[in-house]
């Protein structure tokens, strides 16, 4: 695996961080020296990732902090703590996300799940650590695409999937929606002249419990993964890298994208990923921006 350069002295939020992708990001984290706040929904499972964190590196600064992005709330309760600290941010990981319920369930403030768990929340908690990023004086904002971004469009005649709701269109949709929040705030970022840089990732096709616990949801059984049966999948060391090269790599770029460099995208060492046609709109990015702002009610900082 690459080495992850020294990261003692930065403190770096992973959401999700409780198992795949996540966890692995934090782990290499820590063992580099940050200091990382595991930002979980479900504390218990933070906590049991924290402790396996720990056991296979003593000496690794983590903590558990309950977000649950599916929960504007919660997110402005996570946001708070850690802007009370009155201490700089240096990374943001936007990680976490749900694929594909077999059908239509809501956030708690009434969104599509993929829409308001995958995007609508990242956006607000971004949004509101940006003064806590912007005291570091070179922060980063890391956040999680999916291949399945590239036959996504963005629904603005229905953005909550109330007609007609696909699973798989819905998750397109929101991964798409997390590419464009990437290269908008890179966009801005470089308008105001912030210390800050913007990246985007994917994981190919990783073995991880995203791809089953999604279309588990609202089953009576949890529905079996068979990503041992496909070709084409590689382990979550292997996966995590585009994320943690987008979040903390010395030669990333803002507005850059990563991804696996093998057949389709979908494994191998990391490598700068094409942006898909479907993101590429400036306009696009801006008029996403522009709704968000308003269903989240959450701004950059002036």
């Amino acid at each position: 695996m690459p080495q992850i350069p020294d990261q003692t002295g930065r403190r770096i939020v992973v959401t999700g961080a409780n198992s795949g992708t996540g966890k692995e990001t934090a782990t290499r984290l820590a063992a580099a020296g940050a200091s990382v706040v595991l930002a979980v929904r479900t504390p218990s499972k933070g906590e049991d990732a924290a402790a396996a964190i720990r056991s296979a590196h003593p000496d690794a600064d983590v903590e558990v902090r309950e977000l649950d992005l599916a929960d504007l709330a919660s997110v402005r309760r996570f946001a708070s703590g850690i802007l009370a600290e009155d201490r700089a941010l240096d990374v943001l990981v936007n990680n976490a996300g749900v694929m594909a319920p077999p059908k239509r369930f809501e956030t708690v403030d009434g969104f599509e799940l993929q829409f308001g768990t995958n995007f609508l929340g990242p956006f607000a908690l971004t949004n509101l650590l940006l003064p806590a990023l912007l005291r570091s004086p070179d922060s980063r904002v890391a956040t999680m695409s999916s291949i399945a971004a590239v036959p996504g469009r963005i629904r603005f005649d229905d953005l909550q999937w109330e007609r007609g709701y696909n699973g798989w269109r819905a998750y397109a949709q929101s991964k798409l929606a997390d590419l464009l929040l990437a290269l908008h705030l890179h966009r801005l970022s470089v308008e105001l002249d912030w210390p800050l840089m913007s990246t985007a990732a994917h994981p190919g096709y990783t073995r991880t419990n995203l791809q089953s616990a999604g279309r588990s949801l609202g089953r009576s059984q949890p529905v079996k993964s068979r990503n041992l049966a496909l070709p084409f999948t590689q382990d979550v060391e292997q996966g995590s890298e585009p994320l943690l090269y987008a979040a903390v790599g010395p030669n990333a770029t803002g507005g850059a994208y990563y991804g696996p460099s093998g057949a389709f995208g979908l494994t191998g060492p990391t490598t700068t990923a094409s942006v898909p046609k479907s993101a590429r709109k400036a306009d696009l990015a801006r008029s996403l921006w522009a709704v968000a702002e308003d269903l989240t009610g959450t701004t950059p900082p002036a």
